[in-house]
């Protein structure tokens, strides 16, 4: 394999590794707001490694210039996307989750 092959194979695997990260965030984060932060910025670096890589292991062609140009659309939309949705939701009154009423161990107050 050539010093190419192992760089592409490392921006996959880095691709996958986000990519999963951000699952996990959606599952375990506790509100609207963070969960929507984990899948905002694991989603668009998932992409773009994946992306990356597809274009390093095309070459130079015409299709690499399509990849390029579809990983610069998702690094500004996605972001910008998940800030939209998230000012909705603030818009509408979803409230932040806050430790408020919770001692450092999770429990109650008493």
């Amino acid at each position: 394999m050539a010093v190419v092959d192992y760089l592409v194979l490392a921006m996959l695997a880095g691709g996958v590794f986000f990519g999963f990260v951000a699952v996990l965030g959606v599952i375990r984060l506790p509100d609207f707001y963070t969960r929507t932060h984990a899948a905002s910025k694991g989603e668009t670096l998932s992409a773009i490694l994946t992306l990356a890589a597809v274009a390093i292991s095309i070459g130079g062609a015409l299709p690499t210039v399509k990849v390029v140009l579809l990983l610069i659309f998702a690094f500004l939309t996605n972001p910008t996307a998940a800030h939209a949705i998230s000012r909705a939701a603030f818009e509408e009154g979803i409230e932040p989750w806050t430790t408020a009423g919770e001692d450092s161990q999770g429990g109650e107050e008493s």
